[in-house]
C-alpha cells in the first residue's frame, strides 16, 4: 500500500491519543460523526471517501468498555461498506483480555473469544494492540494479530532517570517471563513476589523471593487496574528493606477507588503509558507519571501500511 492511502479513524474513548498519532504521521484525522441517539445506541456516519483505502479504527476498549466496543464494531461496519480495501482494528487497550480461560472449569465464559469473534465477523483484517494480557489471545483471531511491547517506552524512561542499585521485581510468577526481560536488559536482579487471591481484585502479599533491601524496586506488570495488588506489593518490599518502590505498567486502568490506594501507598511513583486516558484525579496524582506510545503507534502503522518489518522494531 502507498503512504497516501493510509488513513486513521477514531471514536469518543481516546481521541487525543489519536490526534497524536496523526500528527506524527503528517496526516490529518478521517472525518467521522460518532454520537449516540437518545436512547444510548451508537451512531457512525463516515464523512471521508474510504474507497479502496488502507484504513485505521485507532481506539482503545476502555471504560466505558462496552461503549468503546461497540463504536469499533460499527465504525468498521461503516468503513466495509463504504469499500475501504484493507480495515485494521488498532486496539491499544484489548478489553476483556483477563477473560481468557476457563479457570478450574467454572461455567463462565471466555469472553476475550467472544470479542475476538466479534471483531473478525463484522470485517476487521488485521488486528493492532500493545501488551496483551496473554500472548494466547491472538489464537483466538484468524485474521493476522500484531501484538506490540509498550517496553522499549518504559525502559527508555528507567534509563533516562539513571536508577541506582536497580532490581526489577515481578509483582506474581505470572509475570516472571516479562520481568525477567526487563531484568535482562537492564542488566541487574529479579525478585519475585508469591501471593495468594482470595478473591477477585484481591490480592495478600505472602513471600519475597529475593534480596531487595537498600535496593530500588522496579515493579512491572502490564496493566495496573484497582492497584490493591501492587500497593501490597509496594508495602511489602519497604517492609523488607526496599530504599525506593517503583511501578511500571503499560495499560491504566486504575478503576474504583485506585488513585487514592496509589496516594496513600508505600509506593513511589507509578509510569504509565496512554493507552488509556488518565481519569482528572489521576492526573493530579503527583505518583502517576504517563509516558506517550503516539510514535511507536504512528511507526507502527507505517510500517502495515508499507507492508515492512515489524519485528525490527523491538530488535535487541
Amino acid at each position: 500500500m502507498s503512504y497516501d492511502s493510509l488513513m486513521v479513524f477514531t471514536g469518543t474513548a481516546h481521541p487525543k491519543l489519536a490526534q497524536d498519532v496523526v500528527k506524527h504521521l503528517n496526516i490529518h484525522l478521517g472525518r467521522a460523526n460518532v454520537g449516540r441517539f437518545s436512547d444510548g445506541e451508537v451512531m457512525v456516519e463516515i464523512l471521508e471517501n474510504v474507497r479502496g483505502k488502507d484504513v485505521f479504527v485507532l481506539q482503545s476498549t476502555c471504560a466505558p468498555t462496552n461503549d468503546s466496543l461497540m463504536e469499533i464494531l460499527v465504525m468498521v461496519d461503516a468503513l466495509k461498506r463504504a469499500s475501504a480495501s484493507r480495515i485494521t482494528a488498532a486496539i491499544p487497550y484489548f478489553g476483556y483480555a483477563r477473560q481468557d480461560r476457563r479457570p478450574r472449569s467454572v461455567r463462565v465464559p471466555i469472553t476475550a473469544k467472544v470479542v475476538a469473534n466479534m471483531l473478525t465477523t463484522v470485517g476487521v483484517d488485521r488486528l493492532l494492540t500493545m501488551d496483551l494480557h496473554s500472548d494466547q489471545i491472538q489464537g483466538f483471531f484468524d485474521i493476522p494479530v500484531d501484538n506490540i511491547y509498550g517496553m522499549p517506552i518504559l525502559l527508555g524512561d528507567i534509563w533516562k532517570h539513571n536508577y541506582q542499585n536497580l532490581i526489577v521485581v515481578s509483582p506474581d510468577v505470572g509475570g516472571v517471563v516479562r520481568a525477567r526481560h526487563l531484568a535482562k536488559r537492564l542488566e541487574c536482579d529479579l525478585a519475585i513476589i508469591d501471593k495468594r487471591r482470595p478473591k477477585p481484585n484481591e490480592a495478600k502479599v505472602m513471600n519475597i523471593i529475593g534480596e531487595v533491601k537498600d535496593r530500588t524496586c522496579v515493579i512491572i506488570d502490564d496493566l495496573v487496574d484497582t492497584a490493591n495488588t501492587l500497593c501490597e506489593a509496594a508495602k511489602a518490599l519497604k517492609e523488607h528493606g526496599a530504599r525506593t518502590v517503583l511501578a511500571y505498567s503499560t495499560h491504566a486502568v486504575l478503576s474504583g477507588s485506585a488513585i487514592e490506594r496509589i496516594q496513600n501507598s508505600a509506593l513511589d511513583k507509578l509510569v504509565v503509558t496512554d493507552t488509556i486516558p488518565l481519569r482528572n484525579d489521576a492526573m493530579a496524582c503527583d505518583r502517576i507519571c504517563q509516558l506517550s506510545i503516539a510514535n511507536l503507534l504512528a511507526e507502527t502503522m507505517l510500517r502495515i501500511s508499507n507492508e515492512s518489518s515489524l519485528s525490527s522494531l523491538f530488535m535487541e
